[in-house]
């Protein structure tokens, strides 16, 4: 029996850095369940499609090359454009007109590169904001740490709303206080105060959280430190995440990084650490058994149902 009933969400996902793929160059991936082949054109456009060639079946990601804003097959030298159409074979004069390539929505924005995902294909139902001080120069450049987890999306991102965790699981001295949990459509937002215990007392501050599909969120703290978190988690398969988390801090006025900041992301770091082992040996409980002051653990599984293309068949595992 499966461990999670879900199959993998829709919506906006990181697949890369920018940095990681230059003009001309290729680079494979494997989300979604799927092969995929990442590429710039010479222009320096971003493609995402999938990666098996529908000729006889070679990888576009291992040794496919960039012709002007084409991917070339390694296999037999077929040619794809950035939509996934065949638009040359070189050993025939005419085209396959019924060799295509999936091709995703890619979007570029926030230090990250984002591929649309869904498993029939709708287009993009929402977008991704800018988010302010990313790239801006009073904020760091992004401070990185991926993990790879064995567990659904859901259950992951299901942590946001179950503040009782933080202090069992993470041993934190004070939980935070929600002031406001928000949904709209893909998006929701979190507000709450927390109190952090310091070496010279309590100091008041602030855990702002606002989610943009299942993929995409962004954690703003204050209080001790200026910090964005701007997490992703991008499903491998579906009980597999990548997730990534890609912190900035506010630069002091000489315009270096305050000392606390490597403490501060250790500290984060170390609390996804603990949630590890329990996400990758929990169980899905449909109905479960929860206490009175336990959180909208039910109204978030019903905002986060919205993202099951399946949604008839999705009703009774939230």
């Amino acid at each position: 029996m499966a461990r999670f009933p879900f199959p993998i969400p829709f919506g906006w996902y990181q697949v890369a850095f920018p940095h990681e793929v230059a003009a001309g160059e290729v680079k494979p991936l494997r989300y979604f369940g799927r092969d995929l082949v990442l590429w710039r054109d010479d222009g320096g456009d971003a493609h995402v499609q999938d990666a098996i060639c529908p000729h006889l079946g070679a990888h576009l990601g291992y040794g496919g090359s960039v012709a002007a804003d084409h991917i070339a097959c390694p296999f037999h030298g077929w040619e794809f454009d950035g939509a996934g159409a065949c638009v040359d074979i070189p050993y025939s004069d005419r085209v396959n007109r019924k060799a295509k390539l999936h091709t995703y929505p890619v979007l570029e924005r926030n230090g990250v590169l984002l591929a649309w995902y869904h498993p029939f294909d709708a287009p993009p139902a929402w977008d991704v904001p800018v988010v302010d001080g990313i790239g801006e120069p009073e904020f760091s450049d992004f401070m990185t740490s991926e993990f790879t987890v064995k567990s659904a999306l859901q259950e992951m991102a299901e942590n946001t709303v179950d503040l009782a965790h933080f202090r069992f699981v993470h041993g934190t001295d004070e939980v935070a206080v929600v002031e406001a949990y928000e949904l709209e459509g893909p998006f929701n937002t979190m507000l709450s105060a927390q109190k952090y215990v310091t070496p010279k007392g309590v100091v008041d501050g602030r855990i702002d959280v606002h989610g943009y599909g299942p993929g995409v969120s962004t954690t703003h703290f204050s209080g001790i430190i200026d910090a964005l978190l701007f997490a992703t988690s991008t499903p491998i398969d579906d009980e597999t995440v990548h997730a990534r988390f890609n912190f900035t801090v506010r630069r002091k006025p000489d315009g270096s990084v305050p000392r606390l900041a490597e403490y501060f992301v250790a500290m984060i770091n170390h609390q996804m650490h603990e949630d590890i082992p329990i996400w990758e040996h929990k169980q899905h409980l449909a109905v479960p058994a929860l206490a009175d002051t336990d959180g909208p653990i039910m109204m978030f599984r019903r905002f986060f149902s919205q993202f099951y293309a399946e949604d008839d068949t999705m009703a009774s595992a939230n």
